[in-house]
């Protein structure tokens, strides 16, 4: 994961993209115990979010430093990336919001807890809903820091038939 978040960083650095946050499962090992996942979701602010082909600049750079696509992915070293534009309010406040971890030296910026969790929340998969479970479990993020930023994105009721589902039993 090192390499990975030197890539990132060198990234930023060069102006290929504005900011980026790992999430996803990856992100939340940072605050659960290990969970099983095949590659490393980035949330990734670009310069030019229009056109077409919006990460056509992040695989160049990508390539020009030897990490091949491999499908949706370009694999680093160990770890398959995926890049992912921010494509909502909640993800764009989730980026600004992230937090700079240290990997082995590296600064390495990570999504906060309780905006997985809302993330998760907003997708409503069974693997989501898995992940907020482990976040609370894990005492990274509360039941009312969740249900606060779920009413600040629209996401109360999503809110409630979790809590319904997963907590009132």
């Amino acid at each position: 994961m090192k390499e990975v978040a030197q890539l990132l960083n060198e990234m930023r650095a060069s102006g290929v993209i504005i900011d980026y946050a790992l999430f996803g499962a990856a992100a939340q090992m940072r605050y659960t115990e290990p969970v099983a996942t095949l590659d490393a979701d980035v949330l990734v602010a670009l310069p030019s979010p229009e056109g077409l082909d919006v990460l056509t600049p992040v695989y160049d750079f990508c390539s020009g430093k030897g990490y091949s696509p491999e499908g949706e992915a370009v694999q680093v070293g160990a770890w398959p990336v995926q890049f992912i534009p921010v494509f909502s309010p909640l993800t764009r406040d989730a980026l600004v919001q992230a937090e700079t971890a240290d990997f082995e030296g590296v600064p390495f910026r990570v999504v906060r807890a309780d905006y997985l969790a809302v993330i998760a929340l907003s997708v409503g998969r069974s693997k989501d809903f898995t992940r907020i479970l482990g976040l609370l479990e894990s005492g990274s993020v509360s039941g009312e820091e969740i249900a606060r930023l779920a009413e600040r994105y629209d996401l109360s009721e999503a809110w409630k038939r979790f809590e319904a589902r997963f907590l009132n039993e």
